[in-house]
């Protein structure tokens, strides 16, 4: 079984190292000129799949946009997954689940058991109700080759109240939580299966990546405010393990396929500059 490390190394170097969100915010439906329905947000979807799933590397759709539709929102999101992964490209669910104990268990079930109509191949989690609370997704991942990227310095203003507080030790919570990650990741060839989601946007905050080992989602770029200049100043000499992400800098290309397709080569080909 091969694990969601090494089929991300694997389609990076392929594809080129470019993630992409699937975000059918009212909005953005208006802007492509369809109905804020579900019919609007089926064809949102198709569309973002046809134009992208076959060529590039990560496809992250956030749920909480199919999820205000109900059950009928749900369903076109797992068609959404499973249509972008015959496809070949990964699936980075966008979730942020985090609890604790059987309910933790059971999101993991929900996105991480290939028995699941919502499997993806990793997803997004938030530990701050503590790290060891993030462990039933972390072994339901490991147990089926899925990954995890944890929520550590995100880009939202209100984050650094709690990611720079200090925490026992001395070190900073998000630093914890980085160092948690590198333990997990330790030894693992090519690349390790947990990430963690670090803001394009954030500069330089003194945090230590180096013993990470894993991927390193950057979010941010595009409409954001960061370019894919701003990289290097962020991750340093972690910068080969970055997985640049765009969302509404793509998207708003839409809804021509070839303005997706295009828009989504133009940032693929600029991060490829910037990450050497």
């Amino acid at each position: 079984m091969e694990t969601f490390g090494k089929r991300l190394v694997e389609a990076t170097a392929k594809r080129g190292p470019l993630c992409v969100g699937i975000d059918p915010h009212a909005a953005l439906l208006t802007k492509w000129g369809l109905p804020d329905d579900v019919a609007g947000l089926e064809r949102f979807a198709l569309t973002v799949v046809e134009a992208l799933a076959d060529r590039v590397a990560v496809l992250k759709p956030q749920s909480a946009f199919f999820e205000r539709f109900g059950s009928r929102g749900i369903g076109i999101l797992e068609s959404t997954i499973r249509q972008s992964r015959e496809a070949g490209a990964l699936v980075l669910l966008d979730v942020k689940r985090g609890d604790i104990g059987s309910t933790m268990a059971a999101y993991a079930s929900a996105y991480l058991d290939p028995a699941s109509s919502l499997c993806a191949d990793a997803i997004t989690v938030s530990p701050y109700l503590g790290f060891g609370s993030l462990q039933p997704a972390l072994d339901v991942a490991a147990a089926n080759g899925g990954g995890v990227f944890v929520l550590g310095l995100t880009s939202n203003p209100e984050g650094p109240s709690v990611q720079h507080a200090v925490a026992a030790g001395g070190r900073t919570v998000a630093q914890t939580m980085i160092d948690e990650i590198s333990q997990l990741n330790r030894g693992a060839e090519p690349l390790g299966s947990f990430g963690l989601v670090i803001g394009a946007t954030i500069g330089e905050t003194g945090h230590d990546l180096s013993a990470v080992n894993g991927p390193l989602l950057a979010p941010g770029l595009g409409a954001q405010g960061a370019t894919p200049a701003d990289l290097r100043r962020v991750f340093g000499e972690s910068l080969r393990n970055v997985l640049p992400s765009y969302s509404r800098e793509v998207l708003t290309a839409g809804p021509s396929v070839a303005g997706l397709r295009l828009a989504a080569e133009r940032a693929a080909d600029e991060c490829a500059a910037a990450l050497g």
